[in-house]
């Protein structure tokens, strides 16, 4: 079996959806935007050298429909190199790179992109048309629950107070401003220049700018001031909107080789994936998925949990992340050490090679070996990918 290894990672900043800089930027455009970078950072490599794109995108239609991932691999590297799209919700792009990695060790391939790309802007959360089987309503109605609703059940099932899940979450807000205040997203992220036409004072009006900074951060929140938002989805629930993620915009992709063509062009590789796992949960408690996945991947991985010295855990509620922490007894001070979901954004099926790319590079500033990326899937799912530095 040949190695794979994963050679670069970039992504774009994350805009906050619907209000942000990439409110009117197209998710195919911002993937290709971050490709081209890519591969201007890797001059060694030939555009139809690479044998797929692997597109992770939880919602693949309207604006990220005609099978996005095509239209990018088209569009960034020529005709020649053909391009999928997958989906597994919230862990597509981690998902992404493990097909990749799979397929090199395999041998079905020397080189691949993977990640993923999403604009919540563009794509309302439940799609365009939402059409839940009736069947299943009347039969398994928690196949069919909110998000919200399942961190509400989690938060209730594994008691997780709101107070813990504010204080949680004032602590995200201040890791990520941190981590940008010390620069330490600036070399994986890729500069996104955004051209608007607006209307003011009924005149048309443009204005260019470069995005290149996460904007969800809220440096002025406090504790006091998260308790005392309203739940929003449950009477006298916990969950508000600022212990939940944030929807978001974004794109992220990595550069997966074998160990033949990494020789051959004299490239340095960044990291291994050890393992990847998924695992099936109750999709009431969706959020408590990687209880089910880390386990999974560590023992498909031969590493134990003591090995592991980095965690990015997606934050896709505060409920929901303590409750994991917890349960599948992580070290809270080595996971989300630069923020989380929560303060950075969730751009759904970019979150995975996103939380992948921030890991290698802050794995690499503390001279970390063993890291591992994990997310709760919407349906009930989880997944874990442990990682190696080299």
């Amino acid at each position: 079996m040949t190695e794979a290894y994963i050679v670069k990672a970039y992504r774009s900043a994350v805009g906050k959806a619907g209000k942000g800089a990439l409110r009117f930027y197209r998710s195919d455009d911002l993937a290709v935007d971050v490709i081209n970078h890519l591969m201007a950072e890797t001059p060694e490599l030939q555009p139809e050298w690479v044998d797929d794109v692997i597109v992770g995108c939880a919602n693949p239609e309207g604006e990220q429909g005609l099978q996005i991932g095509r239209q990018i691999s088209a569009r960034a590297l020529g005709k020649s190199v053909p391009g999928i799209t997958i989906n597994r919700y919230c862990g597509s792009g981690l998902e992404a790179i493990a097909m990749a990695v799979a397929k090199v060790r395999s041998g079905m391939g020397q080189c691949f992109i993977a990640g993923g790309t999403e604009s919540m802007s563009a794509i309302p959360m439940t799609g365009y048309k939402l059409a839940p089987s009736f069947k299943v309503a009347v039969e398994k109605p928690n196949y069919l629950i909110g998000m919200g609703l399942t961190a509400e059940a989690v938060a209730t099932k594994y008691g997780v107070s709101r107070e813990d899940q504010d204080e949680f979450s004032y602590h995200s807000h201040m890791k990520a401003a941190n981590a940008i205040d010390q620069g330490y997203f600036e070399s994986e992220i890729v500069p996104i220049h955004v051209k608007e036409v607006y209307v003011d004072d009924d005149e048309r009006k443009e204005r260019e700018y470069t995005f290149k900074v996460d904007e969800g951060v809220r440096r002025d929140t406090s504790v006091e001031a998260l308790g005392n938002l309203r739940p929003v989805f449950a009477n006298k629930g916990s969950v508000t909107a600022g212990n939940s993620s944030q929807t978001s915009d974004g794109a992220s992709f990595v550069l997966v080789m074998d160990e033949a063509m990494v020789k051959e062009l004299g490239v340095e590789p960044i990291a291994r994936m050890v393992s990847c796992s998924v695992a099936g949960v109750d999709p009431l408690y969706m959020g408590i998925g990687p209880c089910a996945a880390i386990p999974k991947a560590l023992k498909k991985g031969g590493v134990a949990l003591k090995d592991i010295e980095l965690i990015e855990l997606n934050e896709a509620f505060a409920a929901q992340s303590l409750a994991v922490i917890r349960e599948a007894g992580l070290n809270p001070e080595i996971v989300n050490v630069n923020g989380g979901a929560i303060a950075l954004g969730h751009p759904l099926g970019c979150t995975g090679a996103k939380l992948s790319t921030q890991l290698f590079n802050e794995m690499k500033r503390r001279g970390h070996k063993y890291g591992m990326v994990t997310a709760c899937i919407g349906g009930g799912q989880g997944i874990a990918g442990i990682y190696e530095m080299l």
